[in-house]
């Protein structure tokens, strides 16, 4: 005899339950108000944010959602409960993750071939290479492939130093910015103005556009960097507003 499996629940939908989106000057920052009512984090910490614009973007978030929220369309709200609920409680593992990614970064990893790839990885990355030697003395190794490259201790101590002191807001969002685009370089990049968003994030994706410009891009694919983009310009928002 044989039985049928349960069928699983669909995730159930948060029903918009609210009219008013606003902001609030409150002790420790701005808070974000659905109805008069605090906003909280997943914790049910009062979500505060140290920044007026930051707290205006998240409000626009909410105040777009439609008849059912939608948490995906909301990357900044997710980034900074993140923040609040998890990388406040463990900033030195925040801190230490984009450390070990200056340790294997995406920008050192040179292709062997084509010489058209060659080409686009050096004009784009051999210059943020050389920015971080002139700029805070991190003298990264180059390979030619995915063989591993040991980096300087001295490196690693000099990424950290460029990242400076930080607080658990601009923390999250750097964590962000370094694993969305596999490299600390472009993270630092962006927290010192060197680079905007839009320039860190094209530099992130060389091989993947090579790829497009010769095979094409699926719509799922598409689907997927539109959404990671969107985090992207979340995290960006965070280091800028709090410059």
């Amino acid at each position: 005899m044989t039985t049928t499996p349960e069928k699983l629940d669909a995730p159930k939908q948060l029903k918009r339950f609210y009219e008013k989106v606003a902001t609030a000057a409150v002790e420790g920052g701005y808070a974000v108000h659905l109805d008069g009512r605090a906003l909280r984090t997943p914790a049910k910490t009062v979500l505060v944010v140290p920044d007026e614009s930051i707290a205006a973007a998240i409000a626009s978030e909410w105040a777009g959602q439609k008849d059912v929220i939608v948490p995906g369309s909301m990357p900044l709200t997710r980034l900074v409960n993140s923040a609040i609920d998890g990388v406040s409680r463990e900033p030195a593992e925040t801190r230490a993750e984009i450390l070990r990614y200056a340790g294997s970064d995406m920008l050192c990893y040179r292709s062997a071939g084509p010489a058209n790839l060659v080409a686009l990885q050096d004009e784009s990355w051999s210059p943020l290479i050389a920015w971080m030697h002139e700029r805070f003395q991190a003298r990264f190794l180059l390979a030619e492939g995915i063989v591993h490259v040991e980096q300087f201790p001295e490196t690693i101590e000099a990424v950290d130093v460029a990242l400076g002191d930080l607080d658990i807001l601009r923390l999250a969002a750097l964590n962000t910015i370094t694993t969305l685009t596999g490299s600390a370089i472009l993270a630092v990049a962006v927290l010192h103005r060197h680079l905007s968003a839009e320039e860190a994030w094209a530099a992130a994706h060389v091989d993947e556009d090579y790829q497009i410009s010769l095979w094409g891009e699926d719509e799922e694919a598409r689907a997927r960097r539109a959404g990671r983009w969107n985090e992207m310009q979340a995290a960006a928002l965070v280091v800028a507003a709090r410059g």
